[in-house]
């Protein structure tokens, strides 16, 4: 298997989950796999944020706006690992209560990661919602 290919399972697999987990209302898994360096950032639909600390306020804060995720993929338009720098394009279908009322809607992504002790971690996200 490629780095690439590692790194696309990693994507649809831990990435994916975590993220649904904020969608369910659990920040905690998706806060875990943002990187312990800085740089971060996060530039939201709905929220900014610049350095560790206000990425996780931000991801608590979301998490505490979702609720009853019924479904969440990630479609992965395009990705590319160089060394331990990744980036990944996607669209993120989600299925979920948002402030108590269900909601079906589609994020446009685009996240930097860096490989940190041999494990993917976010280091940029870019999220905004697909217009119909």
């Amino acid at each position: 298997m490629t780095d690439r290919d590692s790194f696309l399972t990693w994507v649809r697999t831990d990435l994916q989950d975590a993220q649904r987990a904020l969608y369910d209302g659990d920040p905690a898994p998706c806060r875990a796999l943002w990187s312990r360096r800085e740089p971060v950032s996060l530039l939201g639909a709905w929220y900014n944020a610049l350095g560790r600390e206000d990425v996780d306020s931000v991801l608590t804060a979301l998490a505490g706006r979702f609720s009853a995720c019924t479904s969440f993929r990630v479609e992965v338009l395009s990705h590319d690992v160089v060394g331990d720098a990744a980036c990944t394009a996607c669209f993120e279908h989600i299925s979920a209560s948002v402030d108590g009322e269900a909601r079906v809607y589609t994020l446009r992504a685009t996240q930097t990661y860096r490989r940190e002790d041999g494990a993917w971690r976010v280091t940029h996200r870019h999220g905004d919602l697909v217009q119909a």
